[in-house]
């Protein structure tokens, strides 16, 4: 990912087709050394292609991709009198699953 951070980067400057060395440059000057292999990986992939246009195609496959349940809400105004006990319906289904999520830490929390 830094690799290719540090080749945008110098797309952005205006260097239209970065070399290797210009990427080990811009990651040397912050400190970080750049993996041969992953950055040769980088530069033969990019070699001749316009990146606004890999960005965009990125773009196009990623929007046709779900990116979650959406649920709908019961409206107040069309449920009429049920919607007091849809809500409490809800607010038993939330606290049942808050209960399950809270069991699933599989024995080690994020911090250990």
């Amino acid at each position: 990912m830094r690799h290719l951070a540090a080749y945008l980067l110098l797309q952005i400057g205006g260097n239209d087709s970065p070399t290797a060395e210009d990427v080990r440059r811009v990651l040397g000057a912050v400190g970080i050394e750049a993996d041969e292999e992953r950055l040769e990986k980088l530069i033969s992939e990019l070699e001749g292609k316009d990146v606004n246009a890999l960005i965009a195609e990125g773009s196009a496959k990623l929007a046709s991709v779900p990116s979650g349940g959406a649920v709908a809400a019961p409206s107040a105004a069309a449920a009429g009198g049920a919607a007091p006990a849809a809500a409490a319906a809800a607010e038993e289904e939330e606290k049942k699953e808050e209960k399950e999520e809270s069991d699933d830490d599989m024995g080690f929390g994020l911090f250990d």
